[in-house]
């Protein structure tokens, strides 16, 4: 990863991107590279990945060349089978071809499937060797998720690890340190892409644009995101090589 907020490799300067008079902070970048990034996207449900991750995946999917994509979710049966699938297209576009796994474990009951949820992400690290991966954060309050995590730290031990945030009744929300600035119109994009696909969640009360948009607005003001949106995740180990 490179310094940089502007794209250039360099730390901010007097030619940064300010917001509201303010510089933006500096940032890093992804290196440039012949070779496509290789991105792992582990969810327990099917809407958990667009929530966490999104607006960022679609970003990560406008670069050239194109990322390969592996797009993983544990429980995704029946009617949320397809939304999982049309999920991974709206997010990915084109670059979602071949790129989804789905499985049918017991929603709600992870901790006591470990064993064959240990099996499939041995699995997924024979098949498919990452460069960056998404899953969920490790103090998430949903037993489902928690367990993901444990096991992604488990495979993937010489990976970047990128954990995402599901807002959610617990109030388990905590302290990103890594934020991916999105644009007012994919922000926006994500929340009415969220609402369109996942039918089986609208009745949810927290399932909302404002519960989005409100969680995409807060994380924007945290890193002074030129647009006030961003997507936040936590990040335990970063290597910053100077």
């Amino acid at each position: 990863m490179k310094p940089s907020s502007n794209g250039n490799g360099k730390l901010n300067g007097a030619g940064a991107s300010r917001r509201n008079g303010h510089l933006a902070l500096p940032g890093l970048n992804l290196p440039e590279s012949s070779e496509p990034l290789r991105i792992l996207c582990i969810g327990a449900h099917s809407d958990d990945i667009e929530i966490g991750c999104g607006g960022t995946l679609s970003q990560l999917a406008r670069r050239t060349p194109q990322p390969e994509f592996r797009w993983v979710v544990f429980s995704a049966p029946g009617t949320r089978a397809r939304e999982a699938q049309r999920g991974a297209r709206k997010f990915l576009g084109a670059a979602s071809t071949g790129a989804v796994r789905l499985h049918e474990f017991r929603d709600g009951y992870f901790p006591a499937q470990f064993d064959a949820i240990k099996d499939a992400f041995e699995n997924i690290a024979r098949e498919f060797r990452p460069d960056i991966v998404f899953t969920h954060t490790r103090n998430d309050r949903h037993q489902d998720h928690r367990v993901l995590s444990d096991l992604t730290w488990n495979t993937f031990r010489k990976h970047l690890i990128l954990e995402y945030e599901i807002p959610k009744w617990d109030g388990d929300l905590g302290q990103p340190n890594i934020y991916v600035p999105l644009s007012g119109v994919v922000a926006r994009r994500k929340t009415k892409a969220l609402l369109d696909v996942f039918g089986t969640q609208r009745a949810k009360d927290w399932f909302s644009e404002e519960t989005f948009l409100g969680l995409l607005r807060l994380r924007g003001i945290e890193c002074r995101a030129s647009d006030g949106y961003a997507e936040a995740f936590h990040a335990r180990k970063v290597l910053f090589t100077l």
